[in-house]
């Protein structure tokens, strides 16, 4: 999982996401239980923007069967993921880049958290289309991100700055953090997030998760 703030250790990581992320531990708990209902025990799941390796460790423990690929452009952040898999670090290959960079797979399911609000429309698109092109049909791909009607954008990010200041946050930073995401995020509405997976190739595109400005699907490859 991809994030803006520069992380230091894993465990200090994982709590400055979670203090950003509504139900971050959920949230990977639910990835797991979505991508069991159709990997095979002994599948193989690529993990895109895999850096710091929390959604990597909980698969892990989801199923012992399990091989991850991640991808991170970070090399710092694979490090910390292969700290954060501890023992179950050999079950991970670690791919440096971005989508190009993975392998062909193809997976048996794929995750993408907290990354493709980092990505214009047409790269996103593009990303997406090529997550498809790795999974075999009828495979699992569960995504969550910032998305939000942007016809509210003002009350959503005032909501979401609420939260990261009760959860000690200082508020300036929380302030600059509305700026920079009104600024430099390319957040689609939540109609348009799911445009995007319909036209890449996926169906059964269903919302499981919605946490203030937060949204996840979870849908499946076309077996046709």
């Amino acid at each position: 999982m991809s994030f803006s703030n520069s992380p230091g250790a894993s465990e200090d990581y994982a709590e400055r996401v979670a203090r950003h992320v509504p139900g971050l531990r959920d949230l990977h708990r639910m990835v797991g239980l979505l991508m069991a209902e159709h990997v095979p025990d002994n599948g193989r799941i690529l993990v895109l923007g895999a850096g710091g390796g929390l959604e990597l460790k909980a698969l892990a423990d989801t199923r012992p069967g399990w091989q991850l690929d991640g991808v991170d452009p970070s090399a710092e952040m694979l490090r910390q993921a292969t700290d954060t898999l501890g023992a179950q670090a050999p079950r991970a290959t670690l791919h440096q880049g971005y989508i190009d960079d993975a392998p062909d797979g193809p997976f048996d399911g794929a995750t993408c958290l907290l990354t493709l609000h980092f990505l214009p429309h047409e790269e996103r698109l593009r990303t997406v289309r090529e997550v498809a092109r790795r999974l075999k049909p009828g495979a699992p791909f569960i995504v969550a991100h910032h998305s939000y009607p942007l016809d509210r954008q003002d009350a959503w990010l005032a909501r979401n700055a609420a939260f990261v200041v009760a959860a000690g946050v200082p508020a300036a930073q929380a302030q600059n953090s509305i700026k920079t995401m009104k600024e430099k995020l390319p957040v689609l509405d939540p109609a348009d997030d799911e445009a995007v997976l319909r036209e890449a190739g996926f169906e059964e595109i269903e919302l499981f998760y919605a946490a203030f400005t937060f949204k996840g699907w979870t849908c499946r490859k076309k077996d046709r």
